[in-house]
């Protein structure tokens, strides 16, 4: 039964020098990232788990109803569980706060990007997003 949540990767620990592409979709998808204050919030919140974790956001780019995050870890020690956690509580619960109702859905997506050229290929598709959905041209 198909249970919305896509998990973790059992045999990897999530912690270490590795980037990631991060999705993280709002509650019963929502267009909340209309609103330019609603970004800044939601941006400024997952910066500072980033920072908290010693994570780079590399690329970013809010869509209407998501978000979509390259992030790379900056420690041994880093770890994305320990980031992705935090960022989605601190930009819900702020959110919650300025604006009405839940932020995020429960569960994410994430990726373990292998080397540069893939991280060169998921930095463009980030970017690229917007055209693609016909927001921009």
């Amino acid at each position: 039964m198909f249970t919305g949540n896509p998990g973790h990767l059992r045999t990897f620990d999530y912690v270490g020098l590795h980037r990631y592409s991060l999705t993280f979709c709002t509650e019963s998808r929502r267009h909340v990232f209309t609103d330019r204050a609603a970004v800044d919030l939601v941006l400024s919140q997952i910066l500072r788990a980033a920072e908290d974790e010693a994570f780079a956001v590399v690329a970013y780019c809010f869509m209407p109803d998501h978000v979509h995050l390259l992030v790379e870890a900056l420690s041994e020690s880093s770890d994305c569980r320990a980031f992705i956690k935090p960022g989605k509580q601190f930009s819900g619960f702020h959110y919650s706060k300025k604006f009405t109702g839940r932020l995020w859905r429960r569960y994410g997506f994430e990726r373990v990007l292998r080397n540069d050229e893939t991280t060169l290929v998921v930095a463009r598709h980030i970017f690229e997003n917007p055209v693609r959905a016909g927001l921009v041209s």
